[in-house]
């Protein structure tokens, strides 16, 4: 299936405004398919990924508002134009509730037309460069002083141009998810959709569905035709996140996308092809997969053409400082927080503590001190207790201690802060009244001040 940067479909009733709208857009270099009613409408959204779509509200005697979220639902991102002669602002609210992106009231001219497609196609492309930049393993921080991280960005940076599958291996929260976009905008392909696939986050059972696309009545819940994400992908980059966890039955036939470039939507028999780069990440040791029979031996060879390995935080001491830092200005900065950096018993415990979690533990961490520190400076209260108090043996997790005692213990080091009560109830994560009763619960209504 070929796909278009700029895919418009054109849903109204009428022919003539069919038209009209398919001339000025044509004429702009968009690529046009028209429909006269919301089963063409969907049809036409289960053969071809659209970017936007103009939907009259009133198409014969179906109404347009009940398929703005069934398109929305067809192609993921697309932004609807609604077009009516009879505008009104109850409708327009409700269009919008419903997904639609903008409303168009008739009569209309080519240079409004023009400028409303200009306007949605390019809200879609912010939005899914806001989305890529939200997506989890967004704290990964490319600028390094680590030779291992050096030599991962460098390798990646190389064969981003080619058209080979990199498989990327880290621990979880090293980035992995973040180099590969990395990879994909450092790629000719950088002007085309970066699709992601989380395998252990979807159902196995629809998982192949998510992957390759669905036709309508293939399996219970299959209302209609649905294109997968190789399709949403085309000329752009599949990201295949976690790729271990993909089950054995799917492993063939990624491994003939990857080599062939084809595949077949689950129910029907057609064979598609797509022009698709794969990216693959893992934590996991997939060659111990592979002897145990859990992972074939030909895919981790189609993979593994080109293989980058992130290392872990605590193999990169020297960048712990800055990224924290660094992070924790940008996490101030949104929270409009005037703070500066560390205490010095601050920096002592980021340096030495071994981040199980990486960056992203890191940046968890910097968030929540950003939110709750009050005064210039991150002091060691609100970054070093809640990851020690989980850790802590023998009066911590894992040793013979009731979980009340555990709380109570917890509760104690946050009071002894001298923090007000309100402080100490968020970074509990509780209210100010529950706070107050856990200190009356375990005698600690003399450790802070204040009441509820």
């Amino acid at each position: 299936m070929e796909r278009s940067a700029s895919s418009i479909l054109v849903v109204d009733d009428e022919a003539t405004i069919r038209r009209t709208l398919a001339i000025c857009l044509n004429g702009a270099a968009y690529n046009i398919r028209e429909a006269s009613s919301p089963k063409e409408a969907l049809a036409e959204a289960g053969k071809h990924y659209f970017e936007a779509a103009f939907v009259d509200l009133r198409l014969g005697t179906q109404s347009g508002m009940d398929l703005i979220p069934a398109l929305v639902e067809a192609n993921a991102g697309i932004r609807i134009v609604v077009i009516t002669a009879y505008a009104t602002i109850d409708s327009a609210v409700e269009a919008i509730k419903r997904g639609a992106f903008d409303y168009l009231p008739k009569p209309f001219t080519p240079e409004q037309v023009l400028l409303m497609a200009k306007h949605a196609l390019h809200a879609r492309t912010e939005a899914t460069r806001i989305a890529e930049l939200a997506q989890p393993g967004r704290e990964m921080d490319l600028e390094s002083g680590s030779p291992a991280v050096l030599k991962a960005t460098e390798l990646a940076r190389q064969a981003a141009p080619s058209a080979a599958t990199i498989l990327i291996r880290g621990e979880t929260g090293t980035g992995k998810g973040v180099l590969a976009r990395a990879i994909h905008a450092w790629s000719p392909r950088r002007d085309h959709p970066f699709a992601v696939v989380s395998c252990p986050a979807i159902p196995t059972e629809l998982l192949e569905s998510e992957l390759f696309g669905h036709i309508q009545g293939s399996f219970t819940g299959a209302h209609r035709d649905q294109v997968g994400r190789v399709a949403q992908a085309q000329k752009g980059t599949l990201f295949l996140d976690e790729i271990g966890d993909l089950p054995l039955a799917l492993q063939a036939k990624m491994l003939r996308f990857i080599q062939d470039h084809e595949y077949e939507r689950v129910g029907e028999a057609v064979t598609r092809k797509a022009d698709v780069r794969v990216l693959a990440a893992t934590h996991v040791d997939l060659e111990a997969a592979v002897r145990a029979g859990r992972f074939r031996e030909d895919l981790l060879y189609r993979l593994n053409v080109i293989e980058i390995r992130l290392p872990s935080l605590r193999e990169r001491p020297e960048d712990i400082m800055p990224l924290a830092l660094r992070m924790l200005l940008r996490f101030a900065a949104e929270n409009r927080r005037n703070i500066t950096g560390f205490t010095s018993a601050a920096q002592d415990w980021l340096a030495s503590h071994d981040w199980p979690g990486n960056l992203r533990e890191l940046s968890n961490a910097m968030e929540r001190a950003a939110i709750l520190t009050q005064g210039p400076l991150v002091s060691l209260d609100l970054i070093g207790p809640a990851v020690q108090a989980a850790e802590r043996t023998p009066s911590g997790i894992g040793s013979d201690i009731t979980l009340d005692k555990l709380e109570e213990q917890h509760i104690r080091r946050v009071l002894a802060t001298d923090k007000p009560l309100e402080v100490c109830a968020r970074i509990l994560g509780i209210d100010v009244v529950t706070l107050w009763r856990k200190r009356k619960k375990y005698g600690l209504l003399e450790t802070a001040h204040g009441q509820p």
